[in-house]
């Protein structure tokens, strides 16, 4: 019977590694202190395969993915340093069972093979959440097989399955084995790293470092999606399967060190498995999503109400809903075009709406694209009725479109922005999540267009007045 040795936090950001960094690395001492500290750890538990969850492999939005090739490479030539190559065994006896305790209980998992990278056009090198660690833990010990997983952006409640599956495959199988949580905390500490300053990024991670600190792993399960969004990480999910394995046993959890000098958060932790000991905690992420759902529907505007009733209403009839005899005059009385954004788990759902009001009024327009983006929106399957209450929504009134001469009158946060080329068209909304900068708003708009970003087109802003 395999075992469980023990369990690590590790950030992942390449410019660690001296040729990379060129001396900036010396600016995170505090993280490189503590990656010795953590891999010699690593290196005293001699494990014999080691499980490292990346956000940056093969991400899919509806399954997490694992490796099934038997010969594993990867390098740095991303950050301009293909020299730095790196090579392992997958552990494909444990990776097998963890497939197949997948399969067996419902945990979407993409088995990925040659043909699947090929199929997806998808890059099967390592990525750097894998290497970065992996680069340490080389430097102290050898001669370990991996396990490379990708989360998938799923809800927490899939994930802490999950991690239970993960358990019972290592149990099943032989090896003794090691996990790597691998991810960083928020990238938007400051304007001066690679996003712009958010104040729930400084809060994510201090929560991260408490919860650590006080061994309160199950708490990381019901943090809020949408707050973790706002805070710019990468590291969330994988915390959260890692909490999953975790919560079958009795565990000493140590915050090593936690710094953010590039704008970024590194955190680095050691988890000591000290004995087994079963705990469920699925109540207390149904519990926690139960809270959020009240809360939410205690403050929702009117508008946001009337969007989700409005789907709500098809889900269950397959027809539109009439007009609510108690709905506002303030939503009667505009004729104003309207987008419908629906999110899941923190990530977008569906969205759609129009430039122009064809419908009588704001409310009738926010009736119509509630279900259209729910049901019709190409990029996602058709919202199901079990999945209400896991959605939030927000509505988007659009103002008048104006012309825009000169790119300084652009302004992602304030303005949303339309590019058009003849017929070809293309909108994005304005303070959207990851979207920071004019020539990123600009990029998407023109993607969605099919308009190449050399050909000569129109530029449009407009405002929104947002309903959450």
């Amino acid at each position: 019977m395999g075992r469980v040795l023990g369990a690590f936090l590790l950030p992942h950001p390449p410019i660690l590694i001296g040729e990379i960094g060129g001396g900036e690395e010396d600016k995170a001492k505090s993280t490189l202190d503590g990656y010795i500290l953590a891999v010699n750890h690593l290196a005293k538990l001699k494990p014999e395969a080691i499980i490292v969850i990346t956000p940056h492999g093969p991400l899919f939005t509806d399954a997490n993915s694992i490796y099934m090739e038997e010969n594993l490479k990867g390098d740095f030539s991303k950050f301009g340093y293909p020299q730095l190559s790196y090579r392992y065994r997958n552990s494909i006896d444990l990776t097998y069972q963890i497939v197949k305790n997948s399969l067996r209980d419902g945990i979407p998992i993409a088995q990925m093979t040659k043909e699947m990278f090929e199929s997806y056009n998808l890059e099967s090198k390592l990525d750097h959440g894998v290497l970065l660690p992996l680069h340490f833990v080389d430097k102290f010990y050898h001669n370990f097989e991996i396990v490379p997983i990708t989360y998938g952006l799923l809800s927490p409640k899939e994930l802490y399955d999950f991690g239970n599956l993960i358990n019972k495959a290592i149990l099943q199988q032989k090896k003794d084995v090691v996990i790597i949580a691998s991810g960083d905390l928020s990238h938007k500490l400051s304007n001066k790293g690679p996003y712009s300053y958010s104040k729930e990024g400084e809060e994510f991670d201090s929560l991260i470092v408490e919860l650590i600190e006080g061994n309160r792993l199950e708490e990381i399960l019901t943090i809020d999606l949408d707050f973790a969004n706002k805070a710019g990480e990468c590291g969330l999910r994988s915390l959260m399967i890692l909490t999953g394995i975790l919560s079958n046993y009795e565990v000493e959890s140590k915050m090593i060190s936690y710094e953010g000098p590039f704008g970024v958060g590194y955190g680095i932790a050691i988890f000591d498995i000290l004995n087994e000991e079963k705990k469920d905690y699925t109540d207390l992420i149904q519990d926690s999503i139960s809270k959020r759902v009240r809360d939410l529907r205690s403050s929702e505007s009117d508008y946001v109400k009337l969007a989700r009733m409005s789907l709500e209403h098809y889900l269950k009839s397959g027809t539109y809903m009439d007009l609510p005899e108690d709905i506002s005059e303030e939503i009667l009385n505009k004729k104003q075009p309207v987008f419908v954004s629906i999110k899941k788990n923190g990530r977008l759902r569906g969205c759609i709406g129009s430039l122009k009001s064809f419908e009588k009024n704001t409310a009738m327009e926010i009736i119509k694209y509630a279900v259209e983006a729910g049901i019709r929106d190409f990029r996602f399957t058709p919202v199901s009725l079990d999945e209400v209450d896991e959605l939030t929504f927000s509505v988007d009134v659009l103002h008048e479109s104006e012309p825009v001469e000169d790119m300084a009158g652009l302004d992602p946060i304030n303005f949303g922005v339309i590019v058009k080329k003849g017929n070809r068209k293309g909108l994005l909304l304005p303070n959207i999540e990851g979207v920071d900068t004019v020539d990123e708003q600009l990029r998407i708009a023109l993607n969605k267009a099919g308009i190449d970003d050399d050909e000569d087109y129109e530029i449009e802003r407009f405002r929104v007045e947002r309903y959450h």
